[in-house]
């Protein structure tokens, strides 16, 4: 019964009409109840039953049934397809930015926008590392807690001078440091 020339259209559709319903229950029970699935394994099923039609020969030696042999295919088909499935990355759906950033973060220009504002805080805090300790309190004072020059001379214990002087150094300083990182021209 090997599937040659013309009868080929005839024959598997005696072997889809005689075996192809049972293989369907059989492999939505393994795929648990994914009939979209099953459906899917019972065709690749039937195709390598007419790949193969030395396996649909009832007169071979050693060989179990026609029934069996199907089973046995549609079986491997599902465990291959969850082994496959194991090591293959899960599938998500496409994310917009909308779907997962905040209202302020799209409100600022997207993500690349923001990107960029995160890259430039972490190189001028890497930046502001390369200052001595008394350059980098004075520009804390000045420009991170809105001191006046007054008001820093006077928390530092230092002359208003001394935090100007600081100050302009420490500014220099710190358009170096930034300009070797590539943070501005």
């Amino acid at each position: 019964m090997g599937p040659t020339g013309t009868t080929d259209e005839h024959l598997m559709r005696q072997l889809y009409d005689a075996h192809a319903g049972v293989l369907l229950g059989y492999v939505r029970r393994l795929v648990g109840g994914d009939t979209a699935r099953a459906e899917d394994v019972v065709q690749e099923t039937l195709l390598r039953a007419w790949r193969h039609p030395e396996a649909l020969d009832p007169e071979r030696t050693g060989g179990a049934s026609v029934r069996a042999w199907l089973l046995t295919v549609a079986r491997n088909l599902v465990i291959d397809g969850e082994r496959a499935r194991k090591v293959r990355p899960r599938e998500v759906a496409a994310v917009s930015d909308t779907d997962v950033l905040p209202a302020r973060v799209l409100a600022a220009g997207g993500v690349d926008e923001m990107l960029d504002r995160v890259l430039l805080a972490h190189g001028m805090a890497e930046a502001l590392t390369t200052l001595t300790t008394d350059h980098r309190a004075v520009l804390e004072h000045l420009y991170f807690r809105d001191r006046s020059v007054a008001e820093t001379a006077a928390r530092l214990g230092i002359p208003e001078g001394t935090v100007k002087s600081r100050a302009y150094y420490a500014l220099r300083a710190l358009r170096v440091a930034c300009e070797e990182r590539g943070l501005v021209p």
